[in-house]
């Protein structure tokens, strides 16, 4: 019977997992390509739900929400890029300065209510949780954010091949060297920001969707969530040669392992509770392994010695 209800659980967790992988890579465009530790996400996550929401409850569309939601998490970022480049703000504490904002605007942008909630049945969702089973392919969550994912993919493929998007990876690889070649670094540090709060909110618009409403603390503990998947991605498939695409699809995958692995753990009996303190030990693991990899099962070097000449 628990394997059974395990198996039902198995396509919702799909699902989330695939939303919360593309806020993942949104994580992997500051965490990896920018070089850069930015926490505006936790307040970027609520902030798109909460524009994505009220732009339904206004009468606006389930896509024009969307948009509208991607446009709120790009001023967050570029708020972000702001305080770090223009006022010489560590980037780890502009971002912490713009989540704190976050919290009133988005306070105010869901009317004063810690949430507000949208009905299946009364709006037309791009994505619901009740569609997860018994429903045609074209409207399984699975599906359509499958879709947007491979897009985004493809997007940001094509982005970071131009020459603007290789400005940004030369900055988040070696920022003084981009300089002495003339790239504008504080720019493609603002750029990347905007890019990826943005995505940022674009998943967090698709989950308010998902899930039926949006929620104050929708954010909260996003971060560790993202870093999971960017560090599981890397590990499981860190092995596998392949261009960036590859790399941001395995972040997705990471995404989608870290929500399946959270279902058998509460099948387990584990208390929905400490799901946060599972997050942390998940993250501290994966972040482990390539170290102790390295320094206790790697092959020693040989040195010297006329053989190895």
């Amino acid at each position: 019977m628990e394997i059974v209800k395990f198996l039902n659980a198995l396509p919702g967790a799909c699902a989330q997992g695939l939303i919360w992988g593309i806020m993942a890579i949104g994580v992997y465009i500051t965490y990896k390509v920018l070089d850069l530790a930015d926490l505006t996400v936790d307040g970027t996550m609520a902030t798109g739900g909460a524009v994505c929401v009220m732009m339904m409850l206004s009468g606006h569309s389930a896509g024009f929400s969307l948009l509208a939601a991607v446009g709120a998490g790009m001023l967050a970022g570029l708020v972000t890029g702001i305080l770090h480049t223009a006022m010489g703000i560590p980037a780890i504490l502009a971002g912490i300065l713009t989540q704190l904002g976050l919290y009133s605007v988005n306070l105010r942008i869901m009317g004063g209510r810690a949430n507000q909630s949208i009905g299946v049945d009364q709006y037309e969702l791009l994505v619901s949780l009740r569609w997860v089973k018994d429903v045609p392919f074209y409207q399984n969550p699975i599906f359509v954010v499958g879709i947007f994912v491979l897009l985004l993919i493809a997007v940001l493929y094509w982005f970071f091949g131009t020459e603007l998007g290789c400005s940004i990876r030369a900055t988040g690889c070696n920022a003084n060297m981009s300089r002495a070649q003339g790239i504008n670094t504080d720019i493609s540090k603002i750029l990347g920001l905007v890019i990826s709060n943005g995505i940022v909110a674009f998943s967090s618009g698709l989950f308010a969707q998902y899930q039926g409403f949006a929620d104050i603390n929708a954010g909260r503990g996003a971060i560790v969530i993202g870093l999971a998947a960017v560090i599981i991605g890397q590990v499981v498939f860190g092995k596998i040669r392949g261009n960036f695409a590859f790399k941001l699809l395995s972040v997705v995958f990471g995404s989608i392992i870290y929500y399946l692995v959270l279902q058998v753990v509460l099948k387990m009996g584990l208390d929905s509770n400490d799901l946060k303190l599972l997050a942390a030990v998940v993250v501290a693991v994966f972040l482990a392994i390539p170290y102790l990899k390295g320094k206790y099962f790697a092959k020693p070097v040989k040195r010297g010695g006329a053989s190895n000449a």
